[in-house]
């Protein structure tokens, strides 16, 4: 297996209307999600192996969701069913193409519920990256799975990597949240944060500055995504920022977890040691990460929006190395 995502499989509530706050959408449509799951169908789209670790409701709902992830050819083994609690519902509003405002039911819901001994131990032991987000670090009994699959995937050799993905709502405070990324960072190879998830962490709105600031804190590779804008890297060595693409964006959900898709199925296809990665090969990396990005950006809903590996390169080979987004 060269890509593992661990962590929420659930339901995405897309609103009827982009430019309407949640509370004056009048309808919403279901559509599967949930970032590591994303990301997992995004890599088998690109033509990699991927499996997904989670739990979901015993329901109608997440046996659904396992169905899409094993149709898309995501290996679904690691997923659990829960008799007990529901699968989880994300209802999101758009008041612009560029933002979305969250809201989360469940209360447990099941993606909150998966254990240690639930864990695909020997996927994780042969895997060549683990990949989760900080959705999974706000309750137990996941955050202990989580720190499992870490060892596990460790012992093997694998890369680990890390989104922080920050949703306020399910935090006590800024502070819980930024103490409990503090305390994971370390245990990872790459951390992949937005302008203000930095900040947040950091204190400091300075590429340069604020990812330095997280490398010292263990990983070996920093990555910044800015929207349209682009993103950046930082290696504690060589730092870059590789500029976006121009694309008539449609709904920006879940652009960074096509990122992080294009972004490790380069790095495993090369090489799974992220200590020394050549410039080079961080910039070729990244511009094939924007353009998964912004070809997410052309649909509604994230899952459908996954452009495949022809696709992507059908449309690098249309672009200038310089092309920018707006």
């Amino acid at each position: 297996m060269e890509i593992i995502c661990l962590g929420e499989l659930l339901i995405d509530m897309f609103p009827a209307e982009v430019g309407k706050a949640m509370a004056e959408v009048s309808a919403f449509h279901p559509k599967p999600g949930g970032a590591p799951a994303n990301a997992a169908v995004a890599a088998a789209r690109l033509g990699f192996q991927s499996g997904f670790i989670g739990k979901v409701g015993d329901d109608i709902f997440g046996h659904l969701l396992e169905r899409v992830l094993r149709e898309e050819g995501v290996n679904t083994r690691g997923i659990q069913f829960d008799t007990d609690a529901r699968t989880t519902l994300v209802f999101i509003a758009m008041p612009d193409v560029h933002n979305a405002e969250f809201v989360f039911y469940r209360n447990p819901g099941a993606d909150m519920l998966l254990k240690p001994e639930e864990l695909p131990e020997d996927l994780l032991h042969a895997t060549l990256c683990l990949h989760f987000g900080s959705l999974s670090l706000s309750n137990e009994p996941i955050n202990s799975a989580v720190m499992r699959a870490i060892e596990l995937t460790r012992q093997g050799g694998g890369l680990v990597s890390f989104d922080v993905n920050y949703r306020p709502a399910l935090w006590a405070s800024p502070e819980a949240a930024t103490q409990r990324v503090k305390q994971v960072l370390p245990l990872v190879d790459l951390v992949k944060v937005n302008e203000k998830e930095m900040e947040l962490i950091t204190g400091d709105d300075d590429l340069h500055r604020g990812s330095q600031a997280l490398l010292a804190y263990g990983p070996q590779v920093c990555v910044v995504t800015l929207g349209a804008d682009g993103s950046y890297f930082n290696t504690g060595v060589d730092a870059e920022f590789i500029p976006g693409f121009e694309v008539e964006t449609i709904d920006s959900t879940g652009c960074g977890d096509a990122f992080i898709a294009g972004l490790l199925t380069q790095v495993v296809s090369q090489d799974r040691s992220l200590s020394g990665i050549p410039s080079t090969q961080m910039c070729s990396a990244l511009r094939y990460a924007n353009a998964v990005g912004a070809l997410t950006a052309l649909k509604q809903g994230v899952i459908p929006a996954l452009p495949t590996r022809e696709q992507v390169e059908n449309f690098l080979s249309q672009q200038p190395n310089n092309n920018r987004t707006n």
